[in-house]
């Protein structure tokens, strides 16, 4: 039994160790950009453009613009490094800045979350879930053709993979908003792949 306990308890502490060393496996990096280091800011850059880029792009649909909010964003993560905790992963902190910059953007064209019913009569229908992740090119093809609202709720639950309460918190709206708004997101997503394969056909 005491062996067993002691046995439990190492690998509790093995987990631990291995989980502080995956957060802070780049904090050497994150103490010199913390110092004002250019080149640690540069290898920070390197390492997290990319998804960062795609993260936008995913909102904005635009690929100038995305990349103006990527480097952006970095700036601003620069200049106020020294407010990250630590609490969450580095990667996290920046994709919420990217985030944030990036649903900026869209709501200066217009409103984000305006009345959907008034442009869209759709049933609520959440059973052909499924049908969304049998290609993941044509969804993300067909979610970068839909209405803003659809496009960001998609792409953070989906794509970035946001609950519904963290989705609630960044786009100002209530939990149960952001389960109606992607219920119905969803079946716009359906009805637009459908379209597509239809189209297909005819052509074949």
């Amino acid at each position: 039994m005491g062996a067993a306990i002691h046995i439990v308890g190492l690998s509790t502490m093995h987990m631990a160790n291995v989980e502080a060393a995956f957060r802070n496996i780049h904090q050497n990096l994150i103490d010199g950009c913390k110092n004002g280091d250019q080149k640690a800011q540069f290898q920070i850059y390197k390492l997290y453009y990319k998804a960062m880029f795609n993260t936008s792009l995913r909102i904005v649909s635009d690929t100038m613009e995305a990349e103006d909010i990527m480097q952006e964003a970095f700036l601003s993560a620069f200049e106020k490094i020294e407010t990250y905790s630590g609490t969450v992963s580095f990667g996290a902190w920046l994709k919420k800045i990217v985030i944030n910059r990036s649903l900026d953007a869209v709501s200066r064209q217009k409103a984000i979350f305006e009345d959907i019913d008034t442009h869209y009569e759709l049933q609520e229908d959440t059973d052909n879930t499924p049908e969304l992740l049998e290609k993941m090119n044509e969804v993300k093809s067909a979610i970068n053709d839909l209405p803003d609202g659809y496009r960001i709720i998609l792409s953070l639950y989906l794509l970035e993979g946001y609950d519904h309460d963290e989705i609630a918190e960044i786009l100002n709206i209530s939990s149960s908003t952001s389960r109606s708004q992607l219920s119905r997101a969803k079946q716009k997503l359906l009805n637009e792949l459908n379209n597509g394969k239809e189209k297909r056909k005819v052509n074949r």
